[in-house]
C-alpha cells in the first residue's frame, strides 16, 4: 500500500530541484558578462523508484515513483576547444609584440619623411656642395660644421632610441617573469582548492572557471600545454613542467627563459620580446651602424682631379708621390685612381685654410669614447668644431715665391667636390661576406632606402599575421562561447520552465495538504 504521505515527499523533491535550477539559472544570468564564465546547467534525474512491500511480490503494479531529484550542477566545457584557444593564442601574442616592436623601429626611423635622417644626411652632401662655390668663405664652411654636427646628432639620437627600445624589452621581458611565476603559482593552489572541495563530491564550477582563464592568460605569455589528471592541471612550456599538481614545479627566471628561446619557449609574447630584441632591433642596430662606419672609414675609390697635389708619401695606383709640389702633383696621364678609408680618408689627402699655412686635414669625425666609430658614438672632430679653418677643401699647393713655403691654393674646390660626389659613389658594405647586412655594396643612399624597404616590408607581413591570428584566435573563442558562453533568451526560457515546474510542484503539495487535511481533521467524527 502507498504511503498516505508520499506525495507530499515527492512534491517536496521537486520544489528543491527546481528551486536549484532557478538558482543556478540565475547564477547564469548574474555571470553573463563575466569574463571566461562557463554556464551551468543542474543535471536532473529520476528519483530510485520504491516497490510496494508483499511476500513475494509487490502488491501494486509497477514501480511507486519518488519525484525528481539533481545528481550534480556541471559546467558546460569542451576542453578541445581550449586546446585550440591556447595554440592560437600564443601566435597571437608573438605577432602583436613584433608589430609593435616594428612599429615603434618604423618611428624612430622615420622615413619616408622630411625630417628623418636620410633629409639630414642629403643636407651634409649638400652643404659640401655649396662649399665648393667659395671653398674659402667661412660661412659656407659653418654650414658645412652644423649640418655635420646635425647628422651626427641625428645617429646618436637614432642609436639611443634603439637601445631604448631594447631596454625596454627586456624590462618587459622580467615583468612576464615575474607574472608567469605568479600565474603558475596561482593555478598551483587552485588544483589544490578543487581537488579538496571534489574530493567532498562536489563540481568546483567557478574555481574551474578561474583556473582556466589564467590558463588562456598564460597561453599568450608562452607557449603552454595543459594535461588533467587526479591532481588537476599539468602545465608545460615544452618540455618543461612548470605546474604538477598542486606544486610549482619550477620558476622562470629571465636568464632561463633566454636560454629556452627557440627550444622549448617557441612563440607567445616572451618569445616575441625576446626575438625583437636580439634579432630585429640587434639587426637594424647594426644596419647603422655599419652605414656609419662604411660612410666614415670603408673602402671607396675615388678619381682624383689632374693637378691634384697629394700630401707626402701618398700611393696612388702604384706610384709613391713624395718630395716637391711638383713632384706630388698628378698628371692628366696618370693613374688618379685611389682607394681611400672612407669620409675621413678622403679628407685627410685636403688641405685646410690655415692662413695660408700649409696643412693636411685630419679626421673630420671621430668616436667620443675613443673606441670603434658606431651610430651611439660619432662625433666631428673637435678641432674642426671648435674651428671651421681645420676643413680640409682643396686639393692644390703651391710655393709661394716670397718666403718660399708651400702654402693651400685657398680658391681651390677639388677636395669639397670629391666629398660631395662621395653620395654617388659606390662602398662595399659586407667588404668580410658575414651577410648580416640588408645590402653588400650600392651608394649610402641605396644602402639606406634597402633598410628602409626592408623594414617597411617587415612591418607590413607583421600587420598582416597580427590580423590573422586575431581572427583566428576570435573564432575559436566564438566557438567556445557558442558551447560554454550565457544566452541570455535561452536562460529566460530556462527560468520560465523551471517556474512553471517549482508553482506546479507547489500547488501538487497543496493538494496533498489539502486532501491529509480532510483525512485528518474530517474522517472519524460522525456519530460524536
Amino acid at each position: 500500500m502507498r504511503s498516505t504521505f508520499g506525495g507530499i515527499e515527492i512534491s517536496k523533491r521537486a520544489l528543491f530541484t527546481q528551486q536549484e535550477a532557478l538558482n543556478t539559472t540565475g547564477h547564469n544570468v548574474a555571470n553573463a558578462n563575466t569574463r571566461g564564465y562557463s554556464r551551468q546547467v543542474v543535471n536532473m534525474v529520476a528519483a530510485k523508484p520504491m516497490e510496494a512491500i508483499g511476500l513475494q511480490r509487490s502488491t501494486v503494479p509497477g514501480q511507486m515513483g519518488q519525484s525528481v531529484e539533481f545528481s550534480s550542477i556541471t559546467r558546460i566545457r569542451e576542453k578541445h576547444l581550449d586546446s585550440q584557444f591556447y595554440n592560437e593564442n600564443k601566435s597571437s601574442g608573438e605577432w602583436t609584440v613584433r608589430q609593435d616592436t616594428l612599429d615603434k623601429l618604423q618611428g624612430i626611423i622615420n622615413e619616408p619623411s622630411d625630417t628623418g635622417v636620410r633629409q639630414v644626411i642629403q643636407n651634409f652632401w649638400n652643404a659640401w656642395q655649396e662649399l665648393s662655390k667659395a671653398p674659402d668663405n667661412l660661412t659656407g664652411r659653418a654650414v658645412v660644421k652644423e649640418s655635420a654636427l646635425a647628422m651626427a646628432d641625428a645617429f646618436n639620437f637614432t642609436s639611443k632610441q634603439l637601445s631604448d627600445l631594447s631596454r625596454d624589452l627586456t624590462d618587459n621581458i622580467n615583468v612576464k617573469t615575474t607574472y608567469i611565476n605568479s600565474t603558475t603559482d596561482q593555478i598551483a593552489k587552485l588544483n589544490n582548492e578543487i581537488y579538496r572541495i571534489e574530493g567532498l563530491g562536489n563540481n568546483a564550477n567557478d574555481l574551474r572557471d578561474q583556473r582556466d582563464v589564467l590558463l588562456d592568460d598564460l597561453s599568450k605569455t608562452i607557449n603552454i600545454t595543459v594535461k588533467e589528471d587526479d591532481s588537476g592541471y599539468t602545465v608545460s612550456m615544452g618540455a618543461q613542467v612548470l605546474v604538477d599538481g598542486f606544486n610549482v614545479a619550477s620558476t622562470v627566471t629571465a636568464a632561463s627563459l633566454q636560454g629556452s628561446y627557440g627550444g622549448d619557449l617557441s612563440s607567445g609574447e616572451v618569445y616575441g620580446m625576446i626575438q625583437s630584441r636580439d634579432v630585429l632591433v640587434t639587426s637594424y642596430q647594426n644596419e647603422i651602424d655599419t652605414m656609419i662606419k662604411t660612410m666614415v672609414e670603408g673602402d671607396v675609390t675615388v678619381t682624383l682631379p689632374a693637378g691634384s697635389v697629394v700630401p707626402e708619401g701618398t700611393v696612388v695606383g702604384a706610384k709613391t708621390y713624395s718630395g716637391t709640389v711638383a713632384d706630388r702633383t698628378l698628371k692628366e696621364s696618370d693613374d688618379r685612381n685611389i682607394t681611400v678609408k672612407g669620409f675621413n680618408g678622403l679628407h685627410k689627402l685636403g688641405y685646410v685654410l690655415n692662413n695660408g699655412t700649409f696643412a693636411t686635414g685630419e679626421d673630420f669625425f671621430k668616436s667620443s669614447d675613443g673606441g670603434a666609430i658606431t651610430a651611439a658614438n660619432i662625433i666631428v672632430n673637435p678641432t674642426i668644431e671648435h674651428n671651421v679653418s681645420n676643413i680640409a677643401a682643396a686639393l692644390r699647393t703651391y710655393v709661394d715665391p716670397v718666403d718660399n713655403v708651400e702654402k693651400v691654393v685657398r680658391g681651390n674646390n677639388d677636395m669639397s667636390l670629391l666629398i660631395a660626389g662621395l653620395r654617388q659613389q659606390s662602398f662595399k658594405f659586407d667588404p668580410t661576406g658575414t651577410g648580416t647586412v640588408v645590402l653588400k655594396d650600392g651608394t649610402l643612399d641605396e644602402f639606406f632606402r634597402a633598410v628602409v624597404g626592408q623594414l617597411g616590408v617587415q612591418g607590413q607581413e607583421a600587420d598582416r599575421q597580427a590580423a590573422n591570428q586575431k581572427v583566428l584566435v576570435e573564432q575559436v573563442d566564438a566557438r567556445r562561447q557558442s558551447v560554454s558562453g550565457v544566452s541570455m533568451d535561452e536562460e529566460m526560457s530556462n527560468m520560465i520552465k523551471f517556474q512553471h515546474a517549482y508553482n506546479a510542484a507547489a500547488r501538487a503539495m497543496t493538494v496533498y495538504d489539502e486532501a491529509l487535511d480532510k483525512v485528518i481533521n474530517s474522517m472519524g467524527v460522525v456519530g460524536r
